[in-house]
């Protein structure tokens, strides 16, 4: 099998419902084109949380080779999410004189350092800082002050933090699957780089990305993210109700949550007709389809209401020009974008993912754009010197580059001998 690895990468999605792999290639124009995917069954990922060592490994393996299979290389290093609760977002700021009256990168790091400084609970660290905007004396929301001159630079910038323990054990799933992580990613930021348009970052606008687990929430205004958060519910509590509802086992409720689920009651025929499996062995029996739309549709509800809860504690309401952009499998269910709409007061949008070429009509599913998302946002960021300066220092980075370089001189010394 040819290794392209020089000419690829890799986003790796683990969920808690499926692990799911994306190979993309990046061509001279720095287009990226989708050349393969693979997925696999989760069971040792909870709300985010990696739970169980050898299942999460079993199932980034699976996924990884029918990824291979499709795309014909081989994977060696891939960039992962991370979700959950445990994640925390919060806006900092620092500020340093201009020794030399001109904003240089060595400034830049100091005035990012500066804004990272911000006491953190135990065991924590910083896994992003997400520059907003920067001031240089009375000049405010500069996107970019390298080169500019000055007395007084200050930076604004938007941290999302997570346990060192939560890293590891992802980095520690990777691993053992053969695969070396250049760098893990919050879910939203991901999402964001394959769903949301330029003029929707800009004008005000907030992702919300409905996983199995999870729920999280990316608010953008002014092409900047100013807050992040992670809801402890997703499509599995749907799941849940829909099994106790209909009295069916939990894998027969996601089947026909999936098959015929619908998250506005009002437009599912009464007539209409389900063939449900039963609890124990039971015999299978036929239900309204209404019931399941009636089962359906508080959760969804609920979930908006939850949504709508952070965006007003965060300040964004009034913000939201553009309004919510939808993502995340559970997301297919048909009307959950108008029942978004009714509860928030907000326009509301279905993203898929875009800026992509290569398989788009396999990929045309809100289930892939964080794992497309993870690859763009890598790419995009490589040669940013902003997005560079924050992560300089960041301890993930520092041992990130020690493994790289680690790997390296592994595989140049093996390489003289075979």
């Amino acid at each position: 099998m040819a290794n392209r690895r020089e000419e690829i990468m890799v986003g790796l999605d683990l969920g808690t419902s499926k692990v799911c792999a994306v190979v993309g290639e990046v061509g001279v124009d720095g287009e990226v084109d989708i050349i393969g995917v693979g997925s696999a069954s989760s069971k040792g990922i909870t709300r985010g949380i990696v739970g169980e060592i050898a299942s999460t490994v079993e199932a980034i393996e699976k996924a990884v080779q029918e990824a291979e299979l499709m795309a014909g290389c081989s994977i060696r290093e891939a960039y992962v999410n991370i979700s959950g609760g445990h994640l925390q977002g919060l806006n900092s700021s620092g500020v340093v004189a201009l020794k030399d009256h001109e904003v240089r990168e060595p400034e830049l790091l100091r005035v990012i350092d500066g804004a990272r400084a911000i006491p953190l609970g135990t065991g924590q660290e910083v896994l992003h800082t997400l520059p907003r905007h920067f001031s240089i004396d009375s000049q405010e929301s500069i996107a970019n002050p390298l080169g500019l001159s000055g007395i007084r630079l200050e930076a604004n910038v938007h941290l999302i933090t997570a346990p060192q323990s939560a890293l590891q054990n992802i980095t520690k799933c990777t691993n053992q699957a053969g695969l070396f992580t250049p760098a893990v990613i919050c879910d939203a930021i991901a999402s964001s780089e394959a769903i949301l348009q330029d003029d929707e970052k800009e004008l005000g606008v907030a992702l919300v990305d409905v996983g199995a687990g999870t729920t999280d929430i990316a608010i953008w205004e002014g092409g900047s993210v100013i807050h992040t958060a992670v809801l402890p519910v997703g499509g599995d509590h749907i799941t849940r109700d829909i099994s106790i509802g209909m009295r069916t086992p939990t894998p027969e409720a996601e089947r026909i949550k999936i098959r015929f689920g619908a998250a506005k009651a009002s437009a599912v025929r009464h007539d209409e007709k389900i063939r449900v499996s039963g609890v124990g062995g039971r015999s299978s029996k036929e239900l309204s389809r209404q019931l399941l739309a009636d089962i359906i549709e508080p959760r969804v509800e609920e979930l908006f209401l939850m949504v709508q809860k952070e965006i007003r504690n965060a300040g964004g309401e009034d913000l939201l020009a553009s309004g919510l952009v939808l993502t995340g499998g559970c997301t297919n269910l048909d009307g959950m974008d108008e029942v978004a709409e009714e509860v928030t007061g907000l326009p509301v949008r279905r993203g898929t993912p875009q800026h992509i070429g290569g398989l788009i009509d396999v990929v045309s599913s809100p289930s892939y754009s964080t794992g497309i998302g993870l690859i763009l946002h890598a790419l995009h960021r490589q040669n940013d010197p902003i997005y560079q300066a924050a992560l300089h220092n960041t301890r993930w980075h520092r041992g990130s580059r020690r493994l790289i370089d680690l790997f390296s001189k592994m595989r140049r010394w093996l390489g003289a001998f075979f």
